[in-house]
C-alpha cells in the first residue's frame, strides 16, 4: 500500500477516504466526525481497512470512537471489507438495509455469486475473503428510521432502483444526502468549469428505471445542497445535477430499448453508450483524451450495460 492516501475534506467534519478499489478517486469511504463518535460510511474491500484507519489517526482520533460503520447497500465496492473492519472496531454497530443483513452476517452467498462473475483469482486479488459480521452487532434502518453518532442525527430513506437493498443517509447538519449509487456516478477528473460530470450507475441485477428516478425524486424533497457520492466525494448544484441524471437514466432505457432485439445486444448497447459519454464529457469541457475518458468509464460501461440487459430480460 502506498503511503499516500487520498482525503477530500469537506465542511461539517466530513472526510471522503479513497478506498483504492479499481483506481484512484474512484471509491469513496465516508468518515464523519463529531467531538464525541466517528462513523465510517461505505468501506472498500478488505484492504481499504488499513487505509481508513491510518486516516483516523492521523486526524488525532482513535479506531476506538467509531460509533457505526454504516453501508448504503451491500455491493462488495461498498460493503466488501465490513467484516475485515468491524473486527479490528470493537465499539462499532454495524448498520445495514434490512434486505442486505443476512449477506454480511453470512456471506457465503454474496462471495460465490461475486466469485461466479469476477473467477477466482480476480475475486481473491480485489476482495480477499469475505469475513461475517456477529449478528448481535448488526442493525438494520428501516424508511425513516434515525440513529445519533455523537449527538448528531443521521435519517434513513429507502431508495430502492440501483438496488432493492438500497438506503441513503440524510445528513441535516450539512443538509447533504449519502447517496450511495442512487445519485449516479461523478469523478473529479471529469469535472470542468461547467460542474461536475454526471451519470447513472445501471449495475445488475436489480436495476429498475422508474423506481430509480423516483428515488432520485424523493431525495430532491430534502432540497439538498451536497450530495456525497459513493463514486466519488461531494457533488454541489444539486437539481442541476438531478435533471442531468433524470435525463441520462431515461436516455439509457431508450438505447436498451433500441438494441433489445439484436443478435449482438450487449456489444451494442456498451457501444451506443460509450459513444454518448465521450459525446457527454466533451460538450461538457472535459480536457481528457478520449483514450483516457474512455479508460475511465469502460468498467461503468460494462456493469452498466448488464444491468439494462437484466432489466430487459425481466421487466414485466
Amino acid at each position: 500500500m502506498s503511503d499516500c492516501i487520498t482525503a477530500l475534506e469537506y465542511e461539517g467534519g466530513i472526510v471522503a477516504v479513497d478506498s483504492g478499489m479499481v483506481q484512484p478517486l474512484t471509491a469513496a469511504c465516508y468518515l464523519l466526525e463529531t467531538d464525541d463518535a466517528l462513523a465510517l460510511i461505505e468501506v472498500g474491500n478488505n484492504a481499504s481497512a488499513e487505509r481508513i484507519l491510518k486516516i483516523i489517526r492521523s486526524r488525532g482520533r482513535s479506531p476506538d470512537e467509531v460509533s457505526h460503520i454504516i453501508v448504503t447497500h451491500v455491493h462488495l465496492d461498498h460493503a466488501g471489507g465490513a467484516g475485515e473492519l468491524m473486527a479490528r472496531l470493537p465499539n462499532a454497530q454495524f448498520v445495514v438495509h434490512p434486505y442486505g443483513a443476512r449477506h454480511m452476517i453470512d456471506p457465503s452467498r454474496l462471495e460465490a455469486s461475486a466469485r461466479h462473475v469476477y473467477g477466482d483469482t480476480a475475486f481473491d486479488a480485489m476482495y480477499g475473503t469475505l469475513r461475517p459480521i456477529a449478528v448481535e452487532r448488526v442493525i438494520t434502518m428501516e424508511e425513516g428510521d434515525s440513529l445519533a453518532v455523537g449527538g448528531r442525527p443521521l435519517v434513513f430513506m429507502d431508495s430502492p432502483g440501483h438496488a432493492r437493498h438500497h438506503f441513503c443517509i440524510w445528513d441535516e447538519q450539512t443538509r447533504g444526502w449519502f447517496a450511495g449509487d442512487t445519485f449516479g456516478l461523478s469523478y473529479r477528473d471529469l469535472d470542468t468549469p461547467n460542474g461536475p460530470f454526471i451519470f447513472p450507475t445501471t449495475t445488475p441485477t436489480q436495476f429498475n428505471p422508474q423506481v430509480l428516478i423516483a428515488s432520485i425524486d424523493r431525495m430532491m424533497e430534502k432540497s439538498p445542497e451536497n450530495m456525497y457520492l459513493t463514486h466519488f466525494g461531494r457533488v454541489q448544484g444539486v437539481p442541476q445535477m438531478a435533471s442531468r441524471l433524470k435525463t441520462a437514466i431515461r436516455f439509457f432505457v431508450e438505447l436498451a430499448e433500441t438494441y433489445a432485439n439484436e443478435e449482438n445486444r450487449t456489444e451494442a448497447i456498451e457501444a451506443g453508450m460509450m459513444d454518448w459519454l465521450l459525446a457527454g464529457t466533451r460538450k461538457h469541457g472535459v480536457t481528457l483524451s478520449e483514450q483516457q475518458v474512455r479508460e475511465r468509464v469502460h468498467h461503468d460501461v460494462v456493469l452498466n450495460t448488464q444491468g439494462i440487459e437484466f432489466w430487459l430480460d425481466h421487466r414485466g
